[in-house]
């Protein structure tokens, strides 16, 4: 008795994402190109001279911990929402909003250290180049504290649960992406000041 072996033509799935996740991944790659476009004109600038050496603020290694520490605790959060442990996942979105205050406040605390060292935004191109990084991602972190806010909010109105993780994928995300782009921008520092 033969088989007869059969081709069958299968349709291709497309690959498919959700059109909001979509949105965030095209924004994180424009944020990506904006600050390689900043850090190569660092290096540029830096090598034609007239550049000012200076010390990095110290609490720019404290803001680094708060960044490891808040993608830890969203980290757990998210986890705790698939799991649909709730009281673990409204602890961990309140201690990464906390976090994720605690390092604008840092942030805040570094340009204050610069001016107290006399490196300002106007003057010397290493120092605007600081605060326009900084700035920068102060900017996105603020955007980024906001939707943590609002997942937040939806999860104490338990939005938020196992089979409806796109807001906390989302956040969790975009948060993790911020926390890396700091680390990127702190190591990017302390190898070229």
């Amino acid at each position: 008795m033969e088989r007869e072996l059969k081709y069958v033509d299968m349709e291709e799935q497309p690959i498919s994402m959700h059109p909001k996740k979509f949105a965030l991944w095209l924004f994180m790659v424009t944020v990506v190109m904006v600050f390689a476009g900043l850090t190569s004109a660092y290096i540029v600038r830096q090598s034609e001279g007239n550049w000012l050496d200076y010390e990095l603020p110290a609490i720019f290694w404290l803001t680094s911990g708060i960044a490891v520490m808040s993608s830890l605790t969203l980290q757990w959060a998210s986890y705790s929402a698939r799991k649909d442990n709730f009281v673990n996942l409204k602890t961990g979105m309140v201690l990464t909003v906390l976090l994720g205050i605690a390092f604008l406040v840092g942030q805040w605390y570094s340009w204050v250290a610069m001016v107290d060292r006399e490196v300002f935004f106007v003057g010397n191109p290493s120092g605007s180049f600081l605060y326009v990084f900084t700035g920068l991602h102060a900017v996105h972190l603020i955007s980024g504290v906001i939707f943590l806010i609002i997942v937040l909010i939806s999860t104490f109105r338990l939005k938020v649960h196992s089979r409806a993780m796109i807001p906390m994928e989302m956040a969790t995300t975009y948060w993790h992406f911020l926390g890396g782009l700091w680390l990127y921008l702190f190591m990017f520092l302390l190898l070229n000041h």
